[in-house]
């Protein structure tokens, strides 16, 4: 097989679509559809899944420990990548994937897409256009083949812009500059894989909102990001619901497991294993005659009882 010419050709489809589409996406509405055909929600006018926001408010306190599980035991091993430098240890970031493609630079190919691009109404340099489509939670994760000098995607002007329209962060396989700078944006977090002062140069943007790699990861547009200080997740959009809630019922189940093991009325061994009929009854009782008190809303509460999600 031989895979170069493989490659060319692979690489030519890309272009042509890009070329094709104004640049305004690259995958069509329908192809959107196909590819996260398992999402029956909301989505934008361009096919990206758009979870419900009260979805991505309760997934900030999800841990990462707990998405994996949930993906693993859905059949998806590949969402998660570690290894990053984030900006801040302490700083969830939480959104809506907008996926972007950049590659080293090619003259022909670069030239080609930023007049099709400027031509279709985009402004300034073409590591700009993604941060214009950007809404409300989204997070802007791209592929920047791992370059680290020469390879900053932003700065902190850059940085500001982002932060304005999507009040969440980025997630770059790639390098930033302006560290210092981007720490002054409250609630701003960035998780690169180093931090360089050089600008950006020999790079070209390819894509906005393909699928695309990040690391081990498949990243398609629309997954559900949850970045923490010990890696980046990226969750399926038809999946995010069920992340929350089991990590809302692992929550509640493992504060009454603690707090009856400090009363005494349990055993580790009784709490640490599958519960008898007895300890699920005092737990469902536990939960209605404390729901006031606990770390999961009331309404949401209720709405687990009325699944009987556990």
């Amino acid at each position: 097989m031989n895979f170069k010419k493989i490659t060319i050709a692979s690489l030519t489809l890309i272009c042509l679509l890009i070329l094709n589409s104004g640049f305004a996406q690259n995958l069509s509405v329908d192809q959107m559809k196909f590819l996260t055909h398992q999402w029956d929600g909301e989505r934008f006018e361009d096919g990206r899944p758009k979870v419900a926001t009260n979805i991505l408010e309760r997934m900030k306190k999800v841990t990462i420990e707990e998405a994996w599980g949930v993906l693993r035991n859905e059949g998806y091993h590949n969402q998660f990548e570690g290894g990053w430098q984030p900006l801040h240890d302490d700083v969830t970031v939480v959104g809506r994937a907008l996926t972007v493609q950049y590659m080293p630079n090619r003259p022909d190919v670069a030239d080609q897409i930023k007049q099709k691009g400027l031509k279709a109404g985009e402004i300034g340099n073409t590591n700009s256009w993604p941060i214009d489509r950007l809404v409300e939670h989204d997070v802007y994760v791209a592929d920047g083949f791992g370059k680290i000098v020469d390879g900053t995607l932003i700065g902190d002007n850059l940085g500001n812009s982002i932060y304005a329209k999507s009040k969440t962060g980025v997630v770059f396989n790639a390098s930033s500059r302006d560290m210092e700078g981007l720490s002054e944006i409250d609630g701003f977090n960035a998780f690169v894989r180093a931090w360089h002062p050089s600008f950006l140069t020999e790079v070209m943007l390819l894509s906005i909102n393909d699928p695309i790699r990040i690391g081990a990861a498949t990243v398609m547009p629309g997954d559900v990001v949850l970045a923490k200080k010990e890696g980046v997740i990226f969750i399926p959009a038809h999946l995010a619901e069920k992340v929350v809630v089991t990590s809302e019922v692992v929550r509640l189940r493992d504060l009454f497991g603690i707090t009856r093991l400090k009363e005494g009325k349990y055993t580790p061994g009784q709490i640490d294993n599958k519960w008898s009929e007895e300890i699920e009854k005092d737990f469902s009782k536990w939960i209605r005659d404390h729901m006031d008190e606990l770390p999961v809303p009331k309404d949401q509460i209720k709405e687990l009882i009325k699944k009987r999600m556990w």
